[in-house]
């Protein structure tokens, strides 16, 4: 089981290290970093974030049982007058741990979250069309593919298009009585 903790400063190193690569921080962090990510970027990255009002809520992901850090989610984007939210930065960074159901209990924690704590009515995400594992375990979660933003960013010489996904609170209750 995962537990979600705020993320702070005390955080930086551990995420850090676990982006590797520009294409993994562009899958990981969109265009708003840069490669490589460092401690000024993630500082700018929380300076409005988890508190009472914030429009974001950034979260480190650790294992209950061994109290290791694993991961980094982040509610974003909060619309408490529309009632709507975004999922981002989704990452089971320590690699012992992918493949293990471990991004399922992060996005599960993360819509109790937003359906019962923020009482949201929508929650989205954008998931690049390449990175299939993800793309399977929103599915398994709830969300539905809303269409396909094509060649929406560019790496290098290629492109790559992005789904655009989300679950809205009736399909998450039918989820949680199953």
């Amino acid at each position: 089981m995962v537990e979600l903790t705020y993320f702070e400063p005390s955080d930086f190193k551990q995420l850090i290290n676990w982006i590797h690569s520009p294409e993994f921080l562009l899958q990981w962090g969109g265009p708003e970093f840069v490669y490589p990510l460092d401690e000024k970027q993630l500082e700018k990255y929380i300076e409005n974030a988890n508190s009472d009002n914030s429009a974001t809520l950034i979260y480190k992901v650790f294992e209950k049982e061994s109290g290791d850090a694993i991961g980094h989610i982040s509610l974003g984007r909060i619309d408490r007058k529309n009632k709507s939210a975004r999922v981002g930065k989704v990452l089971v960074g320590n690699k012992d741990t992918r493949g293990k159901g471990i991004g399922q209990q992060m996005i599960k924690e993360l819509l109790n979250i937003a359906f019962k704590g923020l009482q949201l009515h929508r929650v989205s995400l954008g998931v690049f069309d390449l990175n299939v594992s993800a793309i399977a375990c929103y599915e398994k979660a709830g969300f539905i593919k809303e269409g396909l933003h094509r060649d929406s960013r560019k790496n290098g010489d290629e492109y790559w298009s992005l789904w655009e996904m989300s679950i809205l609170e009736d399909e998450w209750l039918e989820i949680q009585k199953a």
